[in-house]
């Protein structure tokens, strides 16, 4: 489980806040012949965000748009938020059947300029 803080922390020791980079998230499925291993199952482009304060976690959303959303845009946002949403817990919607799933860990890739939020279904 990871929170706003959380992602605050990593963006800014990661990359540096660097406004460019694209955000994604990436599937991580279990290994068929070892249970402990993650492997990777493929990626997409997240699109938007919402703060849900009733449940108390930032959405970030896979809506099949062009544009993926920028780090610029996304921090410029989150960084404003109080101490009591800095502890909303981060959660990705990929689609109807998947719309609350947990990010279970953070990555980069400097090469291609992206960011992303680890998946796990």
């Amino acid at each position: 489980m990871k929170f706003i803080i959380d992602l605050i922390e990593d963006i800014r020791t990661e990359i540096g806040n660097a406004p460019g980079f694209t955000v994604h998230a990436m599937l991580l499925k279990e290994d068929a012949n070892d249970p402990e291993k993650l492997i990777y199952g493929g990626e997409a482009g997240i699109h938007s965000f919402s703060l849900d304060e009733s449940g108390r976690k930032l959405m970030m959303k896979i809506d099949g748009s062009s544009d993926s959303l920028t780090i610029g845009e996304l921090i410029k946002h989150i960084l404003i938020y109080d101490m009591d949403k800095m502890m909303y817990e981060v959660r990705v919607c990929v689609n109807y059947q998947y719309s609350d799933i947990e990010v279970i860990g953070f990555g980069k890739s400097i090469e291609e300029k992206k960011y992303f939020f680890f998946i796990k279904l």
